[in-house]
């Protein structure tokens, strides 16, 4: 489809379901089709110029679709007389640092992060940080209307002098940056990564090896067919290669990007995944002593142990929601130092730009290690581990998955034995002996759910009266445990 063909198509409609919490995301093949993306590109022009923008900042990462959804963007934006710099295919986070380094606050994200290689997505900043909620539905009404005009006139809507287009290359400034952020101390660490054939493929290696690290490289070629597994380090299943390379190579640490790297996996020396909220322990003993009495924002989905380990830090711990630009949001607004999330999200603010950045998160841990005595296992065995399930996504229609999880918040307020139940992001019910957590993912057509006990008995039985509790309602599919 050449460049006339999609200046000149109008979508029968705009799908409502591409409109998520924190960005846009659907099918290509039937959701953000390139006509699709170019009324966005027209929409999102009017948006920057009623903001006061002239330019835009565009980057895409290495999905099969993102080249011909790029296309569709771009030539819209110019259509209606916005200028927009390109900086081609980069991790979210590049995108991210871009901004700060070019000056822009308009900007276009083009990733679906780690959903299969069928999703494609798009991050709209304009500001600090990346829109959401109630400004994302703005734009949904502004496409309507948009598209009914376009429809009543017959043609797409163009401004009479189009915009100029200039291509930039960030990544040598972005690695520069990164390796002047962190500097290593004197352990060498052997470090195995895995990339998932994502976007982070371009960069991880050049990364690591100017820290001073010897690189096991893991599907570190860019191939958005992701052949290997989904680059998803919160699915326990796409870990298992990371963790055979780490044992096999008696490598020091696992690291895994996803997608768009700007979440982050990581396995111990023995080969053991550890997760968000224990990685985040470990970031927190670094930086709460630095910040006594700091607020440290804390994710509905963390383990009890987080909650433990900050206040024994002399931190105070606030329970918030899921997201990443609900965090960077509440953290400007609390002027707060780090937070995180367990699907790998990390936010630094006391050394960084505040923003959700793989390769930095990456950085950091390595620094911790390289001035450990001990390896990153014997680190973590001081942090209490309590019985829990993986962050597991239960199969739930995308029209039912709010209802069912408001549902359980009030049938969970009214029963027996249940302590609270904190209702800031879905419902995380607290036992006597543990905690059970429902939320409706805001990407996927899922119910993210988890669970935690003292003991393994009170585990057990925590995860069955969620899981039919759960089960009780018609939309959601019968679904294990991911441990």
């Amino acid at each position: 489809m050449g460049p006339e063909k999609r200046l000149l198509s109008l979508p029968p409609s705009v799908p409502a379901e591409i409109f998520r919490e924190y960005d846009l995301r659907g099918l290509t093949a039937s959701q953000l089709t390139p006509e699709v993306m170019g009324l966005l590109g027209r929409v999102l022009a009017r948006y920057y110029q009623d903001a006061g923008e002239k330019r835009v900042l565009v980057g895409r990462d290495n999905r099969l679709s993102s080249p011909d959804l790029r296309d569709a963007l771009v030539e819209n934006l110019l259509a209606n007389g916005m200028d927009v710099v390109d900086l081609g295919v980069v991790t979210t986070p590049l995108f991210y640092y871009a901004r700060v380094h070019l000056g822009l606050n308009a900007g276009l994200m083009i990733t679906a992060s780690h959903n299969p290689p069928q999703y494609n997505g798009l991050k709209v900043a304009l500001g600090f940080a990346t829109i959401y909620g109630e400004e994302i539905q703005r734009l949904r009404a502004l496409a309507d209307r948009l598209l009914r005009e376009e429809h009543a006139r017959g043609k797409p809507a163009t401004a009479t002098a189009p915009g100029k287009l200039e291509l930039v290359n960030e990544g040598n400034s972005y690695i520069n940056m990164l390796v002047e952020k962190i500097r290593l101390g004197p352990r060498r660490l052997k470090v195995a990564v895995d990339c998932g054939n994502g976007t982070a493929s371009l960069f991880a290696v050049e990364f690591l090896e100017r820290l001073g690290c010897q690189v096991i490289p893991l599907y570190c070629e860019p191939d958005g067919h992701f052949p290997h597994h989904e680059p998803d380090p919160t699915v326990s299943a796409n870990l298992r290669d990371l963790q055979q390379a780490v044992v096999e190579n008696g490598a020091d640490v696992g690291i895994g990007f996803d997608g768009d790297a700007d979440r982050i996996g990581v396995v111990d020396d023995h080969g053991q995944i550890v997760w968000g909220d224990e990685l985040m322990i470990l970031y927190w003993r670094e930086i709460l002593p630095r910040y006594p009495g700091a607020v440290a924002i804390t994710e509905v989905k963390c383990s009890q142990a987080l909650v433990e380990e900050i206040e024994r830090l002399g931190g105070k711990p606030l329970w918030y929601k899921t997201g990443h630009s609900l965090i960077k949001a509440k953290m400007k607004e609390l002027g707060a130092v780090f937070t995180g999330e367990m699907s790998g999200h990390m936010f630094f603010a006391d050394e960084y730009y505040g923003f959700d950045d793989a390769f930095y998160a990456a950085g950091r841990l390595l620094r911790i290690l390289s001035h450990a005595d001990e390896p990153l296992s014997k680190l973590r065995s001081a942090i209490p581990h309590y019985p829990s399930t993986a962050e597991t996504r239960v199969p739930c229609t995308e029209e039912g998955k709010f209802r069912v999880v408001a549902a359980l918040r009030e049938e969970f307020r009214r029963r027996d034995g249940v302590l609270e139940v904190i209702t800031v992001d879905g419902a995380r019910v607290v036992f006597p002996d543990g905690w059970g957590l429902v939320r409706a993912s805001n990407t996927q057509p899922v119910i993210v759910a988890r669970c935690e006990g003292r003991t393994p008995e009170a585990l057990a039985r925590i995860t069955q009266t969620m899981k039919e509790a759960l089960l009780r309602h018609p939309e959601v599919r019968e679904f294990e445990w991911a441990y």
